[in-house]
């Protein structure tokens, strides 16, 4: 099932919907589950609430699956460009996008303190970071991956579906090289073939996520890399991964 509520998120002053799965049974027992957190939540479980038209399928892909867990989504910033900023964590002189006003750390550390102690009060949560991970795709990929790094005390797992690391690939190399992941980290990358033009497109965003890759085995966690044959970025190629990451990174 899926429940829906406003939060305020206290350091933007603004309102945003929460999107949260349940297993259908949630209110019949006492059972408490693992709980995975995700960007552009509007995007995640109904194709109506969906921006384009077409959602992930999470709802159908859980129901169905063999591990219950809660789903907590948080819809972005739908004004203007104000998504790139929340989704950026850090401040961007140059980009493609033009000069950028990172606010994904401010967006991050209100989860940590304000939204997460409120949903493992709301929920039967097992709030533990051995039981807490987090996803997204394209910006939304990015701020999983920062998440991963710079809050591994709270999140042990990350999908990071298509994510968009060029945009500020040194400052969030920087940021990995002065955190000291657990060792039971896991991190799941992809992109699609159809995302990227050409041999060397292929190769400049395989080497963009290897080098996060070879760092978290380095460390001894756990990663992999999953190349998507005619993948392109969108909700429709990303809902048939949803079987693989929740795989790699649950069981």
């Amino acid at each position: 099932m899926i429940e829906k509520f406003e939060v305020l998120i206290t350091p933007f002053s603004l309102k945003r919907m929460i999107h949260v799965y349940l297993p259908d049974d949630y209110y019949n027992h006492q059972e408490s589950y693992p709980v995975m957190y995700m960007f552009d939540g509007h995007n995640l479980f109904n194709d109506q609430d969906a921006t384009y038209g077409k959602s992930w399928g999470l709802k159908d892909f859980m129901d169905s699956y063999d591990k219950k867990m809660i789903i907590v989504g948080i819809e972005c910033n739908h004004e203007g460009n104000q998504r790139l900023s929340e989704y950026c964590p850090y401040d961007l002189e140059n980009s493609f996008f033009g000069p950028v006003r990172g606010q994904g750390k401010q967006l991050m550390d209100w989860v940590v303190n304000e939204f997460k102690p409120m949903i493992d009060n709301k929920y039967r949560t097992i709030p533990f970071r051995e039981c807490t991970g987090v996803a997204g795709s394209s910006m939304g990929g990015l701020m999983a991956l920062y998440t991963v790094i710079k809050y591994n005390q709270y999140f042990s797992k990350a999908a990071c579906i298509s994510p968009a690391i060029s945009i500020c690939q040194e400052q969030l190399q920087n940021e990995f090289r002065q955190t000291d992941i657990s060792r039971d980290t896991r991190v799941y990358f992809s992109f699609g073939t159809r995302e990227v033009r050409g041999k060397s497109g292929f190769n400049w965003m395989l080497k963009n996520i290897s080098w996060f890759n070879d760092e978290i085995v380095k460390l001894h966690g756990y990663s992999y890399i999953n190349v998507v044959k005619n993948g392109r970025h969108n909700e429709a190629s990303w809902e048939k991964e949803n079987p693989v990451y929740f795989d790699f990174l649950w069981k």
